[in-house]
């Protein structure tokens, strides 16, 4: 019997950042997958401003930007009939727009990237196994049961053909979109898998002569008539500027999938491109299906689900190994105080109503942004006929002189501007309010949204809400208000006149054996408020108190000097740890 802390069934982006995080923790990791080694192909990509906050509390945020295309190289999101062909449209995306650029930078001390899946995932592996991780390649996950004190998992091994039986205290369940471990324990599910039918096509060619004027991740070619429903729209995906690309091209979901030869995959790629003469190697190719389907529960006794597990769509938005690396920085704390006997098992209660709602969110949001192309083949006269040359006719009156054209015109550009919901939506990335045993409300109302809330980031101190980030000063160098919390403690901030709360914070840790940070803002301080900013975001009076959870969101606030800090400070921490 091989025995352990937390068994984390997965090496993506979800079960490596569970790895890592709960390694930087301290706690005894052990996790397998039945692969060989981490993902070969890009898959997933964008990877937003959260994410890399998380990596940044983790210290390998350097590594992620040093892999990763940079913001500046993101933006030109291109609507054409092939590369080399006619532009319909271009939308500024990924936050690059100059007013859309604001937001992004107001919002966060990390800059949004492309990094692709095969880059990102060996830097959190590699990172876990340094702090003590055991990473388990050629280990399949079988099968679980569990008791009162743990679960036991059978795992073979495809080396030496034995069954290991692994005894943890938890389960991570991080095994894609066909988790085994979400079947094995029943978790519910929502929606329908298998909606559409999609091929990847990876390949490598130089089109640098195509798009390096226009730098962008995403390219949407429109050729009527040239595959199953007419449109024929195909996406030419940036994996490195300006030579190694993705594919992404339909099949009818109802036919079996067709086997991507290298012929058939070159053929796409040249007609994408618009240019025979262009030399394409082709380097993988693959099937996959569009789901729509979330749980509506990620746990069950110990074992816990995240990622691709329980949230399973397309790769609109960016949202998929996001939200993954997201599921795995809000369990990860808990586990490790749980598992440390600091916390009462009840902490790890609030990981269900604080993720199942996001991932309800993230799948509906991602499909949605599918169906929000109808507008543009709409515009374009590509829904009122299925003959594939009136299609063409109808795109090109985009260019007549006329009163239907002009019409035709204005309606394309309203279209390609509503796509912001797909390529710009700051805020469903960066609003995620939590509520549950976890955060201790202050009896106000959760803040209103004065801007569309899946458009734009609306900071707030609310409890459950991400701590804003403003720019504080130490011996006149910039820090963000993030960088100096999180790091697997909690962390008290308050300004001058909040010297009490300092106290009550070292007393709470001293009771609770929990760590918990202490940081007095003003003049004077190791932090300045050297914009003024911190005494606007922070919505408290200067003797008053945020405690801050590890994951960066705030678990208690305090607008005021309580009467008595300690108790106010150690009651709030005695509830979220389940100690109350």
């Amino acid at each position: 019997m091989i025995e352990t802390d937390v068994l984390v069934i997965g090496t993506g982006p979800a079960g490596a950042a569970t790895a890592l995080l709960l390694a930087t923790h301290g706690v005894k990791t052990l996790v397998a997958t039945k692969f060989n080694w981490t993902c070969r192909t890009p898959r997933a990509h964008i990877t937003n401003q959260r994410t890399m906050e998380v990596l940044r509390d983790l210290g390998v945020e350097d590594q992620a930007i040093a892999q990763a295309t940079p913001q500046r190289f993101m933006g030109n999101n291109v609507f054409c009939t092939s590369l080399a062909g006619e532009e319909l449209g271009r939308l500024r995306t990924w936050g690059t727009h100059p007013q859309r650029l604001a937001d992004f930078t107001l919002a966060s001390p990390s800059e949004i990237c492309d990094l692709p899946q095969h880059l990102m995932e060996p830097i959190l592996v590699g990172a876990a196994a340094r702090r003590g991780a055991t990473i388990c390649f050629n280990w399949e996950y079988k099968s679980l049961v569990q008791d009162a004190d743990g679960v036991t998992a059978d795992i073979y091994d495809h080396v030496t053909g034995a069954t290991h039986k692994v005894r943890a205290k938890y389960l991570v369940g991080a095994d894609g979109g066909r988790s085994k471990v979400a079947r094995d324990i029943d978790l519910p599910m929502e929606g329908k898998m298998g909606v559409a039918g999609s091929m990847n096509i990876v390949f490598e060619a130089d089109l640098s002569r195509y798009v390096a004027h226009r730098p962008s991740v995403l390219y949407w070619v429109m050729q009527p008539g040239s595959d199953v429903g007419g449109i024929g729209m195909g996406l030419v995906r940036m994996v490195r500027p300006w030579n190694k690309w993705l594919i992404v091209w339909g099949y009818d979901i109802n036919e079996p999938p067709p086997v991507v030869d290298d012929r058939l995959a070159t053929e796409i790629a040249h007609n994408l491109i618009g240019d025979n003469s262009i030399p394409v190697k082709i380097e993988r190719t693959s099937v996959w299906t569009v789901n729509d389907m979330y749980a509506t529960a990620n746990t069950r006794g110990r074992v816990f689900c995240m990622g691709d597990a329980v949230h399973r769509h397309p790769p609109s938005n960016g949202l998929g190994s996001n939200t993954s690396i997201q599921d795995a920085f809000n369990l990860a704390w808990k586990l490790a105080l749980v598992v440390k006997g600091h916390a009462a098992p009840s902490l790890l209660a609030s990981y269900e109503p604080e993720r199942a709602p996001i991932a309800k969110q993230i799948v509906a949001r991602a499909n949605q942004s599918i169906g929000e192309f109808g507008p543009i083949f709409d515009a374009l006269g590509l829904l009122s006929t299925k003959d594939p040359d009136q299609m063409k006719a109808n795109m090109a009156k985009l260019k007549s002189d006329n009163p239907l054209a002009v019409a035709q015109r204005e309606k394309l550009r309203e279209a390609v501007a509503f796509k912001n919901y797909e390529f710009n939506a700051h805020g469903v990335e960066m609003n995620q309010r939590y509520a549950s045993s976890a955060v201790v409300p202050d009896g106000t109302p959760e803040p209103a949204f004065t801007r569309d809330r899946e458009l734009y980031y609306a900071p707030t101190t609310w409890p459950g809400a991400r701590l804003p980030h403003v720019w504080l000063g130490r011996d006149g160098h910039q820090v963000s208000s993030l960088d100096i919390v999180g790091h697997g403690a909690f962390t008290v901030l308050t300004g001058i006149g909040g010297q009490a709360w300092v106290e009550a914070a070292k007393a709470v840790a001293a009771n609770s054996g929990v760590a918990v940070n202490a940081h007095v803002i003003g003049p004077g301080r190791e932090f300045s408020d050297l914009f003024g900013d911190w005494a606007r975001a922070s919505e408290i009076e200067e003797s008053g108190c945020l405690l801050v959870r590890p994951d960066h969101h705030v678990a208690y606030r305090g607008k005021t000097l309580a009467g008595d800090p300690t108790k106010a400070l150690g009651d709030a921490m005695a509830r979220i740890l389940g100690r109350a």
